[in-house]
């Protein structure tokens, strides 16, 4: 009789251990809800919204002011002889250097991650961003800011070409969408007036920015491999990634080696330096320009690391619309026609067409999960 009871005892004493682990488990999945609400709550809703406007605004003026200054760098004329500044590779060089102390700056304030960072294809990113942003900047030269804001707007075909090229499938909206884009761009440049003079767009400057959207893509393959090395390196770190100030350090160093050496090698550096010396307000706006860059670099890697990619091209491409109008209100001879602005309709359209289709796409995700 005794063996019996005792093990009814046993039994009894391990369900009550059992329900025991039960609460536990359901008191800490509670009591983890309330930690996932707050992040949610009307106070921390409030910070969030705080920190998105913030990232917004200062995306918004101070990539508007850094697109204005950089036309006025290269759109300028200075002297009797009207002579324009043509050294690209100088302006890209002070960029890159004012960028590049200003993030060495932030790691010392803030301190560095502490991670494996993967130095090398940093560095190699940020020469192909300096490429592309030094052939953008060169076809200024010859075509009119707007084309080149609406040129650069068409990053979208590229990715889709090398997408296909690897074997990705995509649905026929994106199709679709890039075509109207591709249509909205040939509407913009056929629709232009009769040339009047020398500062019409050229097919050397439209090739340029061909140039800078090829760059600018294997800038997005090679910060994906950038992602992939860090998490690689890594291993025992959840999510690992470096910060805003690393990332924004070693690619400006990495363009900055890029821009002394070409700097260097097609006499810009000297040639640049003179011609600043002959009319320092050319410097003035180099100065401006540079400072301009390292406030929009702030704010864009600010808005990655808060929020993401996707709310990052909302506003930037909220941004270019911006600049384009701007531009044509501000300076007489980029004024836009009817057609120019049918054409410039159907790029931005077709650009938040994409943009609220994710945007619902990710609604419907966040619902079922």
């Amino acid at each position: 009789d005794v063996l019996p009871h005792a093990e009814g005892a046993r039994v009894m004493a391990s369900e009550r251990a059992a329900r025991a682990r039960a609460r536990s488990i359901k008191m800490g999945a509670s009591a983890s809800k309330p930690a996932t609400t707050a992040t949610g709550g009307p106070s921390s809703g409030k910070r969030k919204e705080a920190k998105l406007a913030l990232a917004v605004g200062g995306i918004f003026f101070a990539f508007s002011a850094f697109a204005v200054m950089q036309e006025d760098v290269y759109a300028t004329k200075h002297g009797p002889k009207g002579e324009k500044f043509t050294h690209t590779f100088l302006v890209l060089l002070v960029e890159r250097a004012v960028n590049t102390v200003v993030g060495a700056l932030g790691c010392a304030a803030f301190g560095r991650t502490g991670i494996d960072v993967p130095i090398r294809e940093i560095l190699v990113s940020g020469v192909s961003q300096m490429l592309a942003m030094a052939t953008g900047n060169e076809a200024l030269r010859y075509v009119s800011f707007a084309t080149q804001v609406l040129g650069k707007s068409c990053k979208m075909v590229p990715v889709m070409i090398g997408g296909v090229a690897a074997g990705r499938k995509y649905p026929t909206s994106q199709y679709l969408q890039v075509l109207v884009v591709t249509l909205g761009v040939v509407v913009f440049n056929m629709g232009k007036s009769k040339p009047k003079s020398a500062d019409n767009d050229s097919a050397f400057g439209l090739g340029l920015i061909a140039l800078s959207l090829g760059a600018d893509f294997v800038t997005a393959m090679l910060q994906d491999r950038v992602k992939t090395a860090t998490k690689r390196r890594n291993p025992r770190v959840a999510n690992a990634k470096t910060s805003m100030f690393e990332s924004m350090a070693w690619t400006n160093a990495g363009g900055f080696v890029a821009a002394l050496v070409t700097c260097h090698a097609t006499g810009q550096l000297k040639d640049g330096i003179e011609f600043t010396r002959r009319y320092p307000a050319a410097g003035k706006a180099i100065g401006a320009y540079a400072l301009s860059s390292v406030v929009g670099q702030l704010f864009v890697y600010f808005t990655i690391t808060e929020f993401d990619s996707l709310v990052l091209s909302t506003v930037t491409t909220t941004r270019k619309i911006f600049s384009t109008v701007y531009s044509a209100f501000r300076k007489p001879e980029n004024a836009l026609n009817a057609t120019q602005w049918g054409g410039c309709g159907l790029v931005f359209a077709a650009l938040g067409y994409e943009l609220l289709e994710k945007y619902l796409r990710r609604g419907k995700r966040v619902k079922k999960a």
